[in-house]
């Protein structure tokens, strides 16, 4: 052992903690005094109470005051002394599960910070408890007098057995809070029975623990028992289901009209390759460099899932007013009540806590950065259910708001956000709408702001807050974006693709600024080195010269667009060298999903331009090897194959895979504008495919499938050698 020779020069000096500790994880941690509230009531249940209630009173000396009562456990004097009383006690990590009567039920809290939740409420508290065949315990605790202290030794707890009869049948916990920090109005209380409402996961036991509420303003009135309006358990969209330990998704998908119409029934899943690719692309969409997620698999645990979703424009909200006779204006407040995903662990509720993080996903922020059909958080109302065992890493923040930052989180996360947008895939199916593809007229006719307008009247009129206008000027926006990209894509493809070329000069500046450096870099690593004897290296700057060939070839391909004077029917392509060409570029992404790509030989002419046939074949080419990422029980297969039709006057090239397919339903609009079945696509890319086929006579087709899944074809005038 080394001694410091400097050791004895040092005085020790002990830490020391002020007694406004009690204020600082009190009254400045919890955010808000209905999350305290809530605190407390987690409590109740963490003592395996079957029923608790929430009074607010009024005493003659001691003014306003909140009760909590139970009929939990009860604490003994040996629990209140070396656990209530102990600050951020081990007790509950160390005993996770409360048992009761043969049952066990997993404890909510694990801080053991909530009771001062009670400090920021008032400034007394009085505590009656009383074990099963034991006696009633009374607890007092000034917070302001601990506050005036200057020692922690100095600060108690006042503890005797209580002297009158003691109020419990068996066993249970009253709270009084004395000295109210804040006055509790009609508005605030409606606020603590919404969040309430919340507290409990609904895939819990139907009265397993059931919460009563007694306003200050109900004197002699029954006790209001907290559940959800009947229409919250009806919704017109959901989805439900689960993600394994893969991290794979299995999901049902239902829509139940909620007026007329026939409602439908749809098993979807999603595979953790189809997930990452998805995550990934978002990530790259936001701009992030870095993208930490492991291909092989998530690092957070099985969790089940429930998202339930409405439309709530005036149509929508008089829907649900007719069935089931609930007032038009309180639907809003309904759903805004419950808005968002909530988390339960272990039948608990952990997040979200208050109004600040209900979009803790950030689904408002992901709706408003692209147009289209997404979902708000003021539409939905989703659960999501998850055990403390399987999944450890998945914690709350101690001020109750937020997740904890960290990888497991993070994919967490993600895999909520992937489940969204398959039901926002789902739902756009059976919206009430026009066909995608409109007349230039029609889409001029949606510019106008009337639905915003109603629908901010009724928000007025139901005095709902100002930030609920937000989300609806953001949708008008996000419409008006949707309809001048649709007009934006219809006049790109009306005037001869004027834009193409501009995008063209720019794909091919930056892969011919790009291909010279990494080939620069290949031929220092080859000069340097020497000839490559490690096999893994030699064939690794191999494939990269392979993928450096393939990126001049492309960009050769799209030089002809980059020029201004580009036309159409200049350039012929050889069919079979476009579709090895398309492969080259992705043969890493063909070779990481084993797919096999096969590919007729021969010199088989159409007039169509290379870099527009290139658009065609890649468009199909990464959709099969996006869906054959669904199917992982077989090896994944895509066959092109050539036919003449119309007496040798055109060909069609068919692209033949064996993924999932395509449902019946979707087939008819496959090929319409913002149509998707991919998380987070926009669903232009088979439009835009279509769309230049067309131009050259041709058409875009989807059949049954020749090797058991999707098969889509198109057709080309032919041109002879």
């Amino acid at each position: 052992m080394v001694t410091d020779p400097l050791a004895s020069d040092f005085d020790p000096i002990p830490f020391r903690i002020h007694p406004r500790v009690f204020a600082a994880l009190g009254a400045d941690l919890v955010t808000n005094d209905v999350v305290a509230v809530i605190e407390l009531v987690k409590n109740s249940y963490d003592a395996f109470a079957s029923n608790v209630w929430i009074r607010f009173k009024t005493d003659l000396e001691e003014g306003p005051f909140i009760e909590i009562e139970d009929d939990g456990q009860g604490m003994s004097k040996e629990i209140i002394e070396d656990v209530w009383c102990v600050v951020a006690t081990p007790h509950k990590e160390k005993n996770p599960y409360a048992r009761s009567g043969g049952k066990r039920r997993r404890v909510a809290g694990k801080k053991g910070l909530g009771r001062l939740s009670a400090g920021r409420l008032g400034e007394s508290l009085q505590v009656l408890t009383q074990p099963t065949g034991q006696a009633c315990w009374e607890v007092k605790v000034s917070w302001s007098d601990l506050a005036g202290h200057t020692a922690l030794s100095s600060c108690i707890a006042q503890l005797r057995r209580y002297p009158k009869e003691s109020p419990f049948n068996v066993s249970g916990t009253r709270l009084r809070i004395f000295g109210l920090t804040l006055p509790w109005d009609a508005s605030k209380v409606a606020d603590l029975e919404d969040n309430l409402t919340r507290l409990i996961s609904p895939f819990a036991a139907v009265g397993t623990f059931n919460i009563f509420l007694v306003g200050p303003d109900s004197s002699g009135a029954a006790p209001l028992s907290i559940q959800p309006p009947e229409f919250l358990n009806a919704p017109k969209y959901v989805i439900l289901g689960e993600a394994d330990s893969g991290g794979k998704v299995i999901a049902e998908y239902r829509f139940d009209p909620i007026r007329d119409g026939k409602g439908r029934t749809k098993r979807v899943s999603l595979t953790w390759q189809q997930a990452y690719d998805s995550m990934k692309e978002r990530w790259q969409s936001l701009g992030r460099k870095r993208f930490l997620f492991d291909e092989k698999g998530p690092k957070c645990g099985q969790f089940s899932f429930e998202i339930r979703a409405w439309d709530i424009d005036p149509e929508g909200t008089k829907e649900i007013q007719d069935r089931f006779d609930y007032q038009k204006s309180k639907v809003r407040r309904a759903i805004r009540a419950h808005k968002g995903i909530s988390v339960y662990r272990d039948g608990i509720l952990i997040l979200p806590k208050s109004e600040t993080s209900r979009d803790w996903l950030g689904l408002d922020l992901r709706r408003v950065s692209r147009v289209g059909g997404r979902l708000s958080t003021n539409q939905i109302v989703g659960y999501v259910a998850l055990t403390a065992a399987n999944n450890p890493d998945i914690e709350d923040t101690s001020d109750r708001e937020r997740l904890v930052d960290n990888l497991a989180v993070a994919q967490f996360e993600e895999i909520l956000i992937t489940v969204v947008q398959l039901l926002e895939n789902e739902r756009d199916g059976d919206r009430s709408q026009k066909p995608p593809s409109q007349p230039l007229v029609e889409l001029f006719s949606r510019l106008h702001a009337d639905s915003v307008v109603s629908e901010t009247e009724e928000i007025v009129q139901s005095e709902g807050p100002a930030s609920d206008v937000l989300p609806l000027l953001k949708q008008f926006n996000d419409e008006l974006k949707t309809t001048a990209k649709e007009l934006q894509q219809r006049f790109t493809f009306y005037s001869q693709m004027a834009t193409v070329g501009t995008i063209a000069q720019i794909l091919v500046h930056e892969i011919r600024n790009r291909t010279t450096s990494f080939g620069h870099f290949v031929r220092m690593v080859r000069d340097r080195l020497g000839p490559l004897k490690d096999p893994d290296v030699a064939e690794a700057a191999t494939w990269a010269e392979e993928a450096i060939h393939s990126l001049e070839n492309l960009a050769d391909t799209f030089a002809p667009l980059a020029s201004r004077s580009f036309r159409r029917r200049i350039r012929d392509s050889v069919v079979e060298e476009r579709i090895r060409a398309c492969f080259e570029l992705l043969r890493g992404d063909f070779r990481k999903k084993k797919v096999d790509c096969t590919f007729p030989e021969g010199k088989t002419r159409v007039a169509m331009d290379p870099g527009e046939l290139d658009a065609v074949v890649l468009n199909l080419m990464t959709n099969s090897l996006y869906w054959l990422g669904s199917v992982n029980d077989k090896h994944g297969k895509l066959l092109f194959q050539l036919e003449k039709i119309d007496r040798g006057s055109r060909v069609r090239v068919w692209a033949h895979d064996n993924g999932p397919g395509v449902a019946k339903e979707d087939a008819p609009k496959i090929f319409d504008p913002g149509f998707t079945r991919k998380p987070g696509g926009i669903g232009m890319g088979l439009t835009v495919a279509s769309e230049l086929v067309r131009e050259y006579g041709g058409q875009m087709q989807i059949s049954s499938g020749k090797l058991g899944g999707a098969s889509f074809g198109f057709d080309l005038p032919a041109r002879k050698d």
